[in-house]
């Protein structure tokens, strides 16, 4: 089974929805269909891939394959590309010429993010631990309701893989005629931990010493991972907001800002903040909200909250102190008028 898997020059994987919708489910299916209609092309399908152990089957199937990957599922494509990472299927971020489309309630720039003005000179710990030399191309389900504009990406890319090919002397190769189809029945449940975006992520520790349950630790390289992701506490993204880097995701949180969409640097956080998503009003900063987050947290778990420690109020000043930008004006305008 996986031997084969591993002579396609391209693989479809689609990550199944944690719910049995049956336009999901549908649209799963049509996707599959069509990927293994196509020349040197296989299919894999997969339940969530963020409620997976890193131990399933799942994940074994996927370690197995050394090409390219189009990766379909129903969470953020950043998301989705670092979920895989932080299971050992890495590469690089394949091009998808999708667009994050902004929901009506939950509005977010949609702008890469570009980093501080020095953003070039940082040390990334995807930079100085860079991944394969693979392309994973991850596409978000929720982008398009029909079938169709999937469909047409999906060709786009494994066109441009095959062209490639060609151009690097391997068109003298037998295609397989037409592809396999695998799909791997798991049963998982719904999980909540973070998920770190190492693009992002220069390897500063606030998120391990923010966090007070035991979910970070540190490789044999000294770099950051999420080591006991099931410690983390459902539904608290405290920590995602105290990274001065907004690399730590969160692929279920209801707003797109956390939940891995691309957004232009702090200014998804501050949307985030705002009275639009029911995010406490006043004069909250997303350092205050953290630690408000965190003390929830502990309580519940019979323990003493701790409030703002010293480290968390001198970011909290630095970010007083800088000038303040357009957003904001605005945002300061906006409570201005009590609503």
């Amino acid at each position: 089974m996986i031997s084969a898997i591993q002579k396609a020059s391209i693989t479809v994987v689609i990550s199944r929805g944690q719910s049995r919708n049956p336009d999901k489910r549908a649209m799963e299916q049509a996707i599959a269909e069509a990927a293994t209609k196509i020349d040197g092309v296989d299919c894999i399908v997969l339940p969530h891939l963020y409620d997976l152990p890193k131990s399933s089957d799942s994940y074994r199937q996927l370690s197995e394959i050394d090409g390219d990957l189009i990766v379909f599922s129903w969470i953020y494509s950043r998301a989705a590309h670092w979920v895989l990472d932080r299971n050992g299927i890495q590469g690089q971020v394949g091009e998808v010429l999708l667009e994050e489309t902004e929901d009506d309630d939950q509005a977010l720039p949609s702008e890469s993010y570009q980093g501080e003005p020095d953003a070039d000179v940082v040390d990334r710990v995807s930079h100085l631990y860079p991944r394969p030399n693979r392309s994973i191309h991850c596409v978000d389900l929720k982008l398009a309701d029909e079938a169709t504009t999937f469909l047409n990406e999906m060709q786009r890319i494994i066109r441009l893989a095959k062209a490639s090919e060609d151009s690097q002397g391997s068109a003298g190769q037998l295609p397989i005629v037409g592809g396999q189809l695998i799909e791997v029945n798991e049963t998982t449940s719904r999980r909540w931990y973070p998920v770190i975006d190492f693009d992002r992520c220069t390897n500063c520790m606030e998120c391990i010493d923010f966090c007070l349950f035991g979910v970070y630790g540190v490789d044999g390289v000294e770099s950051i991972l999420v080591e006991q992701p099931d410690n983390c506490r459902k539904g608290c993204p405290a920590c995602s907001r105290v990274c001065p880097e907004n690399a730590i995701i969160f692929p279920q949180h209801k707003a797109p800002a956390i939940a891995g969409a691309e957004v232009d640097g702090e200014e998804g956080f501050k949307i985030d903040l705002s009275q639009l998503f029911g995010a406490p009003s006043g004069s909250d900063d997303p350092i205050a909200t953290a630690a408000r987050e965190r003390d929830e947290q502990l309580l519940l778990t019979g323990r003493d909250a701790v409030g703002l420690d010293e480290k968390l109020k001198k970011r909290q000043a630095d970010q007083a102190s800088k000038p303040k930008d357009p957003l904001d004006q605005l945002i300061d305008s906006l409570d201005d008028f009590d609503l």
